[in-house]
């Protein structure tokens, strides 16, 4: 029988769930082994679930990185959101792999969050019950045990993420939710073993830091290990939770798919004509997007009360410096986000759709078909009418586009069947269309 290619190979270990099962195994099986034959004491136990979570938490972020779905990043959000509609990525070759934009988007926020968690566990668990003096002991107990899961872990992301293409399902975001079940996992057994513990044997008065480890008895032990393996043999089973929860009338918050990994269809039936925002628009709404995000306010009041702080001692260039970066840094970063969530977004009316267009990339950023809205009106702002624009509002049924700034309105109208709304309750120019129902 002729040998089958690695990468066949890869993919033949990865059916089932057979690499995820021997992770959670080994996982599980080291502490017991540790607790029953070696003597672990609890200090032993926290160390080894503490490391469990920096690694589970390590290769969380390297299986995020690689997600095959864009993460779902609100369209409201400044600078992120119009970015994370664009759903670019560098392709890796010749392995299928891509890294998105949007999964950049969110890493430099997970991995803080994770550090912080992986750090606020380790000292309510590790810092109660290993004391000072021992921490080179404990570790040099556990390191072997640390390396296997390491191993463990590292293997099942090759073989099961990437080998069985999981990662195809995936968003940066979904990627490394498990990793919050299991350090709520330690934090709650590593609670409840200092608190039975330091009720039954430190006076009323006596700190928590003097809490013995060795005081934690055997049959404790066995707890903590039997809570942990059961929060990891739920997320082993999480596909069957999300199968329940869709197939229930319950809304459990297991069931949960992330946004398609393709872009919208840009294709579109003739004729098709083209609506941009014009340079007097795109202008003004740059100059007019803060009022909109009171963050970039928060950003100005930061440099204009440091360089308030800098007049007051008499250093008045830097506090001109400062003063000039509180106006310019919330416009540079308006401009940036009103250009790339409208001035450089191009509007194709076609036969049978509109179509948003990115004019640097040519990705579709969304798809609108004439029987798709619910409701479609012509909005005319305090800007609007001293620009002499129109904004069209499109009205889904759980979303809605709008396109402010249009000279014309017309072509994108045209493209839907349903009369358009406007403020004085007239019809369209050219009287077409149809009323509601």
């Amino acid at each position: 029988m002729p040998a089958l290619p690695l990468t066949d190979r890869v993919r033949a270990l990865g059916r089932g769930r057979r690499p995820r099962a021997l992770s959670v195994a080994i996982a599980n099986l080291l502490p017991l082994v540790g607790v029953v034959a070696l003597g672990w004491n609890a200090a032993a136990l926290m160390t080894l679930y503490w490391f469990e979570l920096g690694i589970a938490s390590g290769w969380a972020l390297l299986r995020a990185l690689f997600a095959g779905r864009p993460s779902e990043i609100e369209r409201e959000v400044l600078l992120s959101g119009p970015l994370a509609q664009r759903r670019l990525g560098l392709s890796i070759p010749r392995t299928g792999l891509s890294i998105r934009l949007s999964s950049l988007l969110v890493l430099p926020i997970a991995a803080p969050i994770l550090a912080v968690v992986w750090a606020v566990v380790g000292t309510l668990t590790v810092g109660v019950v290993v004391e000072e003096g021992t921490v080179p002991t404990v570790v040099d107990t556990v390191a072997l045990a640390t390396l296997a899961l390491f191993v463990g872990e590292g293997a099942t992301t090759l073989v099961e993420y990437f080998g069985r293409g999981e990662y195809r399902d995936h968003s940066a975001q979904t990627a490394f939710t498990g990793v919050f079940a299991r350090g709520a996992a330690i934090f709650l057994g590593a609670l409840f073993t200092v608190t039975i513990v330091a009720a039954g044997t430190l006076e009323d008065d006596t700190p928590i830091s003097a809490l013995d480890a060795d005081a934690v008895g055997l049959p404790l032990l066995l707890g903590i290990v039997a809570v942990k393996a059961a929060f990891d043999l739920g997320g082993l089973y999480g596909d069957r939770l999300a199968a329940f929860d869709e197939s229930s009338s319950l809304d459990i918050g297991f069931s949960y798919d992330p946004p398609e990994p393709e872009p919208a269809d840009g294709s579109l039936a003739e004729p098709v004509e083209t609506v941009r925002q014009p340079r007097r628009a795109r202008v003004v709404g740059a100059l007019t997007t803060p009022l909109g995000h009171p963050g970039l306010w928060y950003i100005a009041g930061a440099f204009g009360f440091v360089g308030l702080l800098f007049a007051i001692g008499g250093n008045w260039s830097t506090a001109g410096t400062l003063g000039a970066l509180a106006v310019a840094v919330p416009l540079a970063i308006a401009a940036l986000d009103h250009e790339l969530r409208y001035g450089l977004v191009e509007y194709r009316a076609g036969g049978d759709a509109l179509v948003a267009r990115d004019r640097l990339s040519g990705v579709a950023l969304w798809r609108v078909e004439p029987w798709d809205e619910t409701d479609l009106r012509v909005e005319r702002s305090r800007l609007d009418r001293r620009l002499e624009t129109e904004t069209v509002a499109i009205e889904l049924r759980d979303d809605e586009y709008r396109i402010p700034g249009l000279d014309d309105a017309e072509p994108v109208l045209d493209v839907f069947d349903r009369r358009p709304e406007r403020p004085d309750g007239s019809a369209r120019p050219d009287g077409s269309g149809r009323s509601d129902e």
